[in-house]
């Protein structure tokens, strides 16, 4: 049996979404607890009639108080569990790694995997861990262990547990060497090699976006560029240039790209160096996307193909509207750019926006440029990248293939 917890009492009817296994407990549904349970320590869930409903950890600094990990009353959140829920989570990934072609994953996706708050990723033989809750950063040394367990081939985890969501949990930022194997030479973290769908690029564990990669657009990438060939692309937002070189590789007669950071265009000459292009394949433009977009229509450019892929323009449901004029500009301004015959790509990576609003904002886009466009393909994360059935939330990256006439 496993040992007794600190029980969290919910309010009558508070227990409908944790029978139907979503992890989160937020604040407004505790009604009480028993027990004087430590930030991140285990606790057990039971309804306002004592019914048993899950076990997980608790955050008394977060507006999510539980994140539930078990719903069996004969489990445990334990170091056997943990072992067991990374495993499966590898499993389900293994066969979309190759050393020679895709070397780069997402090993554990939060919520999708059952393990709410952790994000794992690896870069060839590094592992990067993102801990964004009060459970995991409390099972840190454990998870160090158990990754270095299931991988025997990383001798290296890294730590970026440096994300806003942190601050939410009353955490402090954490990033560094996490744990490595006695006697393991330590790679340049800021220059980790990897070959994602056949595109080879350099990635900054330190101070990379993300755990240092956009790992969730591998097959977005590699689809967009077998549209490519023939066409003048123009890639917008387009960081260290995964979907120009996805373009290029399909054979695109040529690259315009645009991204606002310095720094990221310095990365992306050193991949078109990498997969052997010459400096001057692609023309790379520092600039606001939307002054720059603006600069094109304004001196008539236009392409046959425009790949459109913000950052994060809603960070939480009070930022919706704003986030939807700024979606709605960029793709209007994509779709006035956009030859007759022409495709857009354009995504969202905002949580907070579902699909359907995000292509409500897009055919509003299409008919302020006086465009009669139609949807001919649609976008989402990486099968690295899996969402619960249980937490929908999960499906934060969206995008739509449109085709104008």
């Amino acid at each position: 049996m496993p040992e007794a917890l600190p029980v969290v009492r919910l309010k009558p009817g508070r227990e409908k979404s944790l029978l139907r296994r979503h992890p989160w407990v937020f604040s407004g549904a505790v009604d009480g607890v028993d027990g004087d349970p430590a930030p991140g320590a285990a606790v057990e869930v039971r309804s306002a009639r004592g019914d048993f409903l899950a076990r997980g950890f608790w955050s008394p600094g977060s507006q999510i108080r539980v994140r539930a990990v078990v719903f069996d009353e004969a489990e445990s959140p334990d170091a056997f569990w943990l072992g067991g829920r990374l495993a499966a989570a590898w499993a389900l990934r293994a066969p979309l790694w190759s050393a020679e072609s895709r070397n780069a994953l997402r090993v554990v996706h939060g919520e999708g995997d059952g393990l709410p708050g952790l994000v794992v990723d690896r870069y060839a033989d590094v592992l990067c861990v993102q801990i964004l809750s009060a459970g995991f950063e409390r099972l840190r040394s454990a998870l160090a262990a158990q990754l270095l367990d299931l991988f025997p081939s990383v001798s290296v985890v890294y730590e970026r547990s440096d994300a806003p969501a942190r601050a939410r949990e009353g955490l402090e930022p954490r990033t560094g060497l996490l744990a490595a194997r006695p006697g393991a030479a330590l790679p340049d973290f800021s220059r980790v090699e990897i070959v994602s769908c056949g595109i080879r690029s350099t990635v900054d564990l330190a101070r990379g976006q993300k755990t240092g990669a956009y790992l969730d657009q591998a097959e977005n990438r590699a689809r967009v560029g077998a549209l490519a060939a023939g066409r003048d692309v123009l890639d917008a937002f387009c960081y260290d240039g995964g979907f120009s070189l996805a373009c290029l590789a399909g054979g695109a007669a040529s690259v315009t790209a645009v991204d606002a950071s310095a720094e990221a265009l310095d990365a992306f000459r050193a991949n078109l160096a990498l997969n052997g292009h010459a400096p001057d394949r692609a023309e790379l433009l520092c600039a606001d996307v939307g002054a720059q977009l603006r600069a094109f229509r304004d001196s008539r450019r236009s392409f046959d193909l425009i790949v459109l892929d913000p950052p994060k323009f809603a960070d939480s449901r009070n930022h919706v509207e704003k986030a939807c004029r700024a979606y709605k500009d960029a793709n209007r301004l994509a779709f006035k750019l956009l030859r007759p015959g022409g495709l857009l790509a354009t995504f969202s990576c905002s949580g907070a926006i579902d699909p359907a609003l995000f292509a409500t904002v897009v055919a509003e886009a299409a008919c302020e440029a006086g465009r009669d466009a139609r949807i001919v393909g649609r976008f989402d994360q990486s099968p690295d990248h899996p969402v619960s059935l249980a937490c929908p939330e999960g499906l934060y990256l969206k995008g739509l293939l449109c085709a104008a006439p």
